[in-house]
């Protein structure tokens, strides 16, 4: 059955892969980088005790994460155009749909993380002198950010494979362009085998270097 399929073919398309990988990469970096500054930002407003930054806070963790990733991106790319009058390109409209998405996840993370920390952590900092922003961080961040590390390793890893999600607003990641090799050439099982284990590549180095992180961030 396998003697069947031209492996050794693939090869000859690596270098289309190879810009679907690209594409993944610089969407899934930008992205998580910036989903991470909104879920610190939003992860201590669901903290929050002003009401309105609370308010707006979890509303945006609400609607993020009550909608489908494809449903997200459908709208950013084909409906929020027509609200601002200015089109969006696919890869802006994919890193705006993966920051947004690992942003309210990441908000979740961070909420919990920061409450999880003794409440007598706070009153120690104020003991010392510290005002409210220095005790949280100097003192309860970085404690609640090894607490972190866990969870953000798994949302980094789903966001990633989020990318694959965007091939409907035509973002030519590694599920992309597959599909169009095996649509010209009908070589689907080993052009979608072969973006299988793109992945499992990315997911298992990032994975490793994550519970490296973890590692030195607890000795």
């Amino acid at each position: 059955m396998l003697g069947r399929f031209d492996w050794a073919g693939v090869i000859d398309f690596l270098p289309e892969l190879g810009i679907g990988l690209y594409y993944t990469l610089l969407i899934s970096v930008l992205g998580l980088l910036i989903g991470f500054i909104l879920g610190a930002i939003f992860g201590i407003g669901r903290i929050s005790k002003n009401k309105l930054i609370y308010g707006l806070s979890t509303v945006y963790v609400e609607v993020i994460r009550g909608t489908p990733v494809l449903v997200q991106a459908i709208w950013i790319f084909f409906a929020l155009p027509l609200i601002i009058g200015q089109n969006l390109g696919s890869i802006t409209a994919g890193v705006i749909v993966i920051a947004l998405n690992s942003g309210a996840y990441i908000a979740e993370i961070v909420r919990g993380a920061v409450d999880s920390i003794e409440k007598g952590q706070m009153e120690a900092g104020r003991s010392l002198g510290l005002n409210q922003g220095q005790t949280m961080r100097y003192i309860v961040w970085p404690q609640a950010f090894k607490r972190m590390i866990p969870p953000l390793g798994n949302q980094f890893i789903i966001s990633i494979k989020d990318t694959s999600l965007l091939s409907v607003i035509l973002v030519p990641e590694l599920i992309f362009q597959g599909r169009l090799i095996a649509a010209n050439h009908f070589n689907a099982v080993e052009i979608y085998t072969t973006v299988a284990l793109f992945y499992l590549a990315i997911t298992l180095s990032l994975s490793v270097v994550l519970r490296y992180v973890e590692r030195r961030l607890t000795t």
